[in-house]
């Protein structure tokens, strides 16, 4: 069922109860409260220029438990050679429009879903110390990096790019060594891809991710710049 939502109350539907392509709503805002309770309950805003607001949840839903990431030892040896650097928070709206540059060249120019209403409500997102992003530097220049939003012991992922080789890769094994040294249960990566699944990724039941959520209320979001808590794990 598709509900429309009030736009006047940040509530959401069960996620149980959306369509089988998992759009459950649409309409409402992307304010802060609208957005958190969103993540909070298993659900995403997903939509292009020109459409109505749409919310998802999907099922599957694909996540990434941090203890089993993997990657390839040529991903390693990229890692341990220093090519890249990794830095959180320095440039979290850059990111964001890298991303939607890099999803307007695979759409053929046609567009994006990351829209300038959807830069502007993240990017107030990370002002409240609540999305971050992860950035690949190459002698100072970003070449790949991934942004998401953070609540208790789950970290969202919503979009990554790279313009040089393993870039977006290697930004996805510092977030995973964060997500490791700071007790975080789960990344959620949304949509199941081939590419995930080489990291470790894999599908579970929306109500199995559901299940999870379970912890959101009961475990303190990591709020704040996490530049400043950008330590890399013994």
């Amino acid at each position: 069922m598709i509900y429309q939502l009030d736009p006047h109350h940040p509530a959401f539907p069960n996620a149980e109860e959306a369509e089988p392509d998992g759009l459950i709503a649409i309409g409402g805002d992307l304010s802060p409260e609208r957005l958190i309770n969103a993540y909070c309950c298993g659900i995403f805003p997903w939509y292009s220029k020109g459409e109505p607001l749409l919310w998802w949840s999907l099922d599957p839903r694909m996540v990434l438990y941090p203890a089993e990431f993997r990657y390839s030892k040529s991903l390693q040896r990229v890692v341990r050679s220093g090519k890249y650097q990794v830095h959180i928070d320095t440039r979290f709206e850059q990111t964001m429009r890298n991303c939607a540059a890099v999803d307007r060249t695979a759409q053929g120019q046609t567009g994006t879903w990351i829209t300038e209403e959807m830069v502007a409500a993240y990017v107030q997102l990370h002002q409240l110390g609540i999305a971050h992003s992860f950035e690949t530097y190459y002698h100072d220049q970003m070449v790949g990096g991934l942004y998401g939003v953070s609540l208790g012991p789950f970290f969202f992922g919503e979009s990554m790019f790279h313009t040089m080789t393993d870039a977006s890769k290697v930004a996805m094994v510092r977030l995973v060594e964060f997500c490791s040294s700071h007790g975080f249960r789960l990344i959620d990566a949304q949509q199941p891809t081939a590419h995930l699944a080489t990291l470790g990724a894999r599908p579970i039941p929306r109500s199995h991710f559901l299940q999870e959520l379970n912890h959101i209320h009961a475990e303190n979001t990591l709020i704040g710049n996490w530049a400043t808590l950008d330590r890399q794990p013994q």
